[in-house]
């Protein structure tokens, strides 16, 4: 990726490969399923593409979370802290709970990890609100290492993904109990017998 222009080099190694060339002739076109059919215009990637660059607002600011707070009765989680001074502010809004997040270092590369940044986060505003980890939970020593450091609960993406697209519904519910699993034998291998028993002298820091 992204896809090279047809040469000899390419069209021999199509040729030994029908089987698989026919099934991505005959395969369904790719598109994003929940917009496809629901936005005018997006009839295929490039377009669906500008239509979602175009719904960033460089203008977002705190105001525009207080507006939303008004209208939401329901509870409100704010992703994507970085520092304390957001993290403050999120708590000023009447949020129930904030994540630690840079999104997985697509917008900013050069952003800190979320978590190195956790720590002085949960420190700061842990008894205010509660503190949710999103970055690289994996397994469940990530999950102990990310409870340590202040979380009080992690959020998974590409693990449940993978168990999504290996067995379905059944494979994200195997995915979080190989994730439970290991968790509870990393509390038995640190001594730790109780989630509210895990903290920083779990880890090296």
């Amino acid at each position: 990726m992204p896809p090279q222009l047809v040469n000899a080099k390419n069209l021999l190694d199509f040729a030994t490969k029908p089987a698989w060339v026919a099934s991505i002739l005959r395969g369904k076109r790719r598109n994003f399923g929940n917009i496809a059919g629901h936005l005018p215009g997006a009839q295929d990637l490039a377009s669906i593409s500008g239509w979602v660059a175009s719904q960033f607002d460089a203008s977002l600011n705190w105001k525009d979370v207080d507006w939303i707070r008004s209208i939401w009765p329901g509870k409100l989680i704010i992703k994507g802290i970085l520092d304390v001074e957001d993290a403050q502010e999120a708590v000023k809004t009447g949020a129930q709970a904030l994540v630690v997040s840079n999104h997985g270092g697509r917008q900013l590369d050069g952003a800190p990890s979320s978590i190195e940044v956790l720590p002085e986060i949960a420190e700061a505003v842990g008894s205010q609100i509660e503190v949710l980890f999103d970055g690289g939970i994996r397994s469940g020593q990530d999950v102990m290492r990310a409870l340590a450091l202040g979380a009080r609960s992690c959020m998974i993406g590409r693990a449940y993904v993978y168990g999504l697209g290996a067995f379905g519904g059944p494979g994200v519910a195997k995915a979080i109990d190989l994730i439970a699993n290991e968790l509870s034998v990393t509390m038995g291998l640190c001594g730790v017998n109780k989630i509210s028993e895990i903290d920083e002298h779990v880890v090296a820091i």
